[in-house]
């Protein structure tokens, strides 16, 4: 529903409207989880899932603004700042949710930790969010008379729609976006549970490794945010993706020495550190590079949301494939599977690389 919503947000103008509802949505849907007691199940998952909604609906308009606060070479700048104080507070966040869960667990209570931090997240997300919702603007509606805004927006998706078929380099990163993110959230999700399940690391070390990829994606995020200053975003985003299969090859390898009876915890806290390195600089700098990408429209949100929809269907995709292969030939073969994924992302980016060297030669050293 996404692409629809959103282009009824910049019909009528109302994106910041769209972006509160979303958000105090899925902050409430956190609140709620404090009332999930293990025996009302379905009340567990209708929270989760319009916890979700909310995460996902926000951030479609939360991206959107990016083209709207800063020009376009400061566009890797500001995406990668956003993402350096995200990584931040959820470590802050994290911390304190351990703390609570440490000491309840100290008076045998070992529910009351997770649940209050479930209203804590709420309360964080809707609290924060105030920043965006005092400084940010609405645009004025795309069009002066009052009519059906479902209709509008309906139109509005057609037209981005066609531009988007227009747009080829745009076009192409998207299709490679569509790929690599397949590899990248679908690692990022699962790599507590390879730890667990493969590696058998204890429930402790296994906090410490998500602690150290959210400090390294701070790292990450300012880093490549650099790099792409110098060496353009396109060829910035091939070579991180190439990192991202040597992680894929080093798991897989990492695996076979824990079942050969060796210590492996060095080896996995390095690999945790390494993706962080590069989870946090190719979230920034696949926003930016959209942002970059798309022409001035004052139809953000439309444009955005077929980003963030190609995101999500890839994470399905993603996951279930991870899960198909765990199923049929092992877990660490889920990870070497993956693969796949990253070089046909990286054909991709070197399409849109090539296409954009025969648009604008200059672009593609300075620029994009």
């Amino acid at each position: 529903m996404l692409p629809i919503l959103s282009s009824i947000a910049d019909s009528s103008g109302k994106k910041k409207s769209f972006m509160k509802y979303f958000c105090y949505q899925g902050g409430l849907a956190c609140i709620g989880m404090f009332w999930f007691n293990g025996q009302n199940v379905w009340w567990g998952v209708l929270c989760l899932m319009l916890a979700a909604i909310g995460y996902v609906g926000s951030l479609v308009f939360y991206n959107s603004y990016l083209p709207e606060i800063c020009t376009e070479d400061q566009m890797d700048k500001v995406s990668a700042r956003g993402f350096s104080m995200g990584y931040i507070g959820s470590v802050i966040l994290q911390m304190i949710g351990f703390a609570l869960v440490i000491y309840f667990t100290g008076k045998g209570d070992n529910t009351s930790g997770p649940l209050v931090t479930f209203v804590l997240t709420g309360l964080w997300w809707m609290g924060f969010a105030q920043i965006p919702f005092a400084l940010l603007k609405d645009r004025k509606a795309n069009h002066n008379k009052r009519g059906n805004y479902v209709s509008k927006g309906f139109k509005e998706l057609r037209k981005v729609w066609l531009q988007i078929k227009e747009l080829t380099i745009l076009r192409w990163f998207l299709s490679a976006f569509f790929f690599y993110s397949m590899g990248v959230q679908t690692i990022m999700l699962a790599a507590t549970m390879f730890g667990s399940r493969v590696l058998r690391l204890p429930n402790a070390k296994l906090i410490v490794t998500v602690v150290i990829i959210q400090l390294v994606g701070i790292l990450g995020a300012v880093l490549m945010s650099r790099l792409s200053g110098k060496f353009g975003n396109l060829k910035v985003l091939s070579g991180v993706v190439i990192v991202w299969i040597l992680i894929c090859v080093s798991t897989y390898e990492v695996a076979n020495l824990k079942e050969a009876g060796h210590n492996i915890e060095f080896y996995f806290y390095g690999l945790a550190a390494s993706v962080g390195l590069v989870m946090g600089g190719i979230q920034a700098l696949s926003r930016s590079t959209y942002g970059k990408l798309m022409p001035e429209t004052k139809d953000t949100a439309s444009f955005f949301s077929f980003y963030d929809v190609t995101e999500k269907v890839a994470i399905v995709i993603g996951i279930f494939s991870f899960g198909f292969i765990d199923e049929l030939f092992g877990m660490k073969n889920s990870v070497l599977a993956l693969i796949i994924f990253f070089v046909l992302g990286l054909v991709g980016l070197i399409i849109a690389r090539q296409k954009q060297k025969r648009v604008a030669p200059v672009l593609s050293n300075e620029g994009a």
